[in-house]
């Protein structure tokens, strides 16, 4: 069953356009009107309320545990076990939910808190009460499961779930190399640790003096916001501050990415496992080919990228396109502001093009008081969607600010939002959680709708240029740029893998031949200067994931495939498209994918997006031309 307690918090880049805030700022929340605020009383009445389910489950709790080496036994205590598993799993979601969004209402609110506490407290009691299922169901004969199925047809729920399990039987130890394995993984975050303190506490800042003579401390939060700086000098010395600080560590960011690198080596070659990718990509039944021909169709559709480059040069200005231009806006910013009533009301008609059913959804969730949209003190920040509460419905969380981001942010989490309510509403509970794999594919969707939208009603084309200018980069940020960190960490396990020596300069090495020929360095496209090698230590996905980020790239292409398939076909391409979001976890992610016609070891996808980038790029040239 696919794990619903991460939440999903979402760094939305289709396009951030920086504008005054005009938004209603309220000081306590009992001042914004019920109609701008989730409603969690469609899952619980009361705190009272909810103290009573919370005992209902932990009273459950000894029930479960009396299945504990009982599940190969018959059909009937297979079935019960499972039913009770999941009956207990589905109420602790309701509560989670109510406990943790209460909880976000205001983060001072310390009887909340004591929720937030108490859930996961019996998060642990539920982990550790049905710790044994996943381990009895691979010990059971793949015949005598098969032989319970035919006999207690109730099971048929239970097949996908089963078979996922005993799919890893032969990557699964003995009941003693298990509990050693369980201990030792205590070891796994040590690395990740050490980066995050090292990084964000603990290593000396470089500061620069800008042009307008203010010093400025080139720190995580300051390196953000002065790389994309208007004045080139700017950016160029604070990209260039920042990578030189990390060049000064790199043995010891070397020697830390290094050690994480032969943890993961140690379980995945301990689990009989060819390769650490392998073992990463195996849980989602992903095959290694889809994450190989990422790269290899990435790296054939470079000269889409170089063009881009080319393109920037151009709009900047500037005779030598250096890898510090690459944040810096095509066009200045744009102001566009809405009310959250402006951007419902845009957002269905933006939304329109997926079906009635979508468009009815999504208003639903407008009119029944799914969402959250104001911030107030204590609040937590930034926006996320949660659909784990089965029999009710998604929520999200907002921090309105009446300006398209907003809207664009809204869009996105409306994405997650609509593919847990069809999933929940599609598929049993034991198969309505779905992978990372496929999770973006629907937020991806709805920006490219929205995007489109905006450009065809532009109304000057310095908006226009923006728009089209925001995708651009958002497809070098995510197709180009993620992938090319996919191949480099690729690349780095393949040396450990291999038993070769892994220092800080060999990973600088390394990175920096994969940026130069991404960026067409040898091409003239764009300078990467020398300093860009140590940019990988900037880069914390490599020490806090294992063979994460390649799903950026691969969602947003997928999902470009899927819509353009539905701007060109319509309803037959708009029915392919619900398999993913009605599929929740019935079948493997790429099977998913396929149902919805997009093939992730083709070129289709791929070469969709790129006409669509190249198409971007046409629209932008025929406005520069008039001027």
């Amino acid at each position: 069953m696919k794990n619903y307690f991460i939440i999903i918090l979402t760094v939305i880049i289709m396009t951030s356009i920086t504008v005054e805030i005009k938004s209603q700022q309220y000081q306590k929340r009992s001042d914004i009107p019920e109609k701008y605020k989730w409603n969690l009383k469609d899952f619980f009445e009361s705190n009272y309320e909810w103290q009573e389910s919370r005992k209902e489950i932990e009273d459950g709790l000894p029930k479960l545990k009396m299945y504990k080496g009982k599940l190969g036994e018959s059909s009937e205590t297979l079935y019960n076990a499972l039913a009770n598993y999941t009956d207990l799993r589905k109420k602790y979601y309701k509560l989670l939910v109510y406990a943790y969004r209460l909880g976000d209402e205001d983060l001072n609110i310390s009887e909340n808190q004591e929720l937030v506490q108490q859930t996961s407290s019996l998060g642990t009691q539920f982990s550790e009460a049905s710790s044994y299922i996943t381990p009895e169901l691979l010990a059971i004969d793949p015949e005598i499961i098969e032989k319970y199925i035919n006999e207690k047809a109730e099971l048929n729920e239970y097949k996908f779930f089963i078979e996922s399990s005993q799919r890893l039987r032969e990557h699964t130890l003995s009941d003693a190399e298990e509990s050693l394995l369980a201990t030792a993984g205590m070891l796994r975050s040590n690395n990740s640790s050490v980066y995050n303190i090292f990084d964000n506490a603990e290593k000396p800042n470089s500061s620069v003096t800008l042009s307008n003579g203010e010093q400025v401390t080139v720190d995580a939060a300051g390196f953000s916001r002065w790389r994309g700086s208007s004045n080139r000098e700017d950016r160029k010395n604070v990209m260039e501050a920042n990578f030189e600080s990390y060049e000064k560590f790199k043995n010891t960011f070397g020697a830390n990415l290094a050690g994480k690198l032969k943890t993961d080596w140690f379980f995945a070659k301990t689990r009989k496992y060819n390769s650490t990718l392998e073992s990463s990509l195996d849980g989602n039944n992903i095959p290694i080919s889809v994450y190989e021909n990422l790269i290899t169709q990435v790296n054939k559709n470079l000269p889409a990228l170089h063009r881009f480059l080319d393109l920037k040069k151009k709009m900047l200005g500037v005779d030598t396109l250096h890898y510090f231009d690459l944040y810096a806006p095509l066009v200045e910013n744009v102001e566009l502001n809405y009310t959250v009533d402006e951007g419902q009301n845009l957002l269905l008609e933006v939304f329109k093009p997926l079906g009635e059913e979508y468009v009815n959804t999504v208003k639903k969730s407008f009119d029944n008081r799914w969402i959250d949209y104001y911030p107030t003190p204590g609040k937590r920040s930034g926006a996320y969607s949660h659909g784990a509460a089965y029999d009710i419905h998604p929520v999200i969380l907002m921090n309105w600010t009446d300006d398209y981001n907003s809207v664009s942010t809204l869009a996105h989490e409306l994405g997650h939002t609509m593919h847990s309510y069809f999933s929940n509403t599609n598929q049993p509970f034991v198969n309505a959680g779905y992978a990372t794999f496929v999770a973006e594919i629907a937020s991806t969707i709805n920006e490219n709708f929205l995007n489109d939208y905006m450009v065809e009603n532009a109304k000057t084309e310095k908006e226009k240029l923006f728009l089209l200018g925001s995708y651009l980069d958002l497809l070098r940020a995510t197709i180009f740029r993620q992938t090319s960190f996919a191949e480099f960490e690729l690349e780095i396990h393949k040396k450990i893998e291999n038993n070769e020596p892994l220092t800080g300069q060999i990973l600088s090495d390394i990175y920096y031949n994969i940026v130069k020929k991404y960026y067409g360095h040898d091409n003239g496209a764009c300078v990467v200067d020398d300093y860009i090698q140590y940019e990988w230590a900037y880069i914390p996905h490599f020490l806090n994931y294992t063979y994460y980020v390649f799903q950026y790239s691969t969602s947003l292409i997928y999902a470009t495939g899927i819509s353009e398939k539905i701007k060109a076909e319509g309803q037959p391409a708009i029915d392919n498209y619900y398999k993913i979001l009605k599929g929740g976890g019935s079948d493997y992610p790429v099977n998913l994918v396929k149902k919805a016609g997009i093939d992730p070891l083709g070129s289709e996808a791929f070469d969709i997006t790129i006409k669509r980038m190249n198409d971007v790029m046409d629209q932008i040239e025929e406005i520069l031309a008039k001027k």
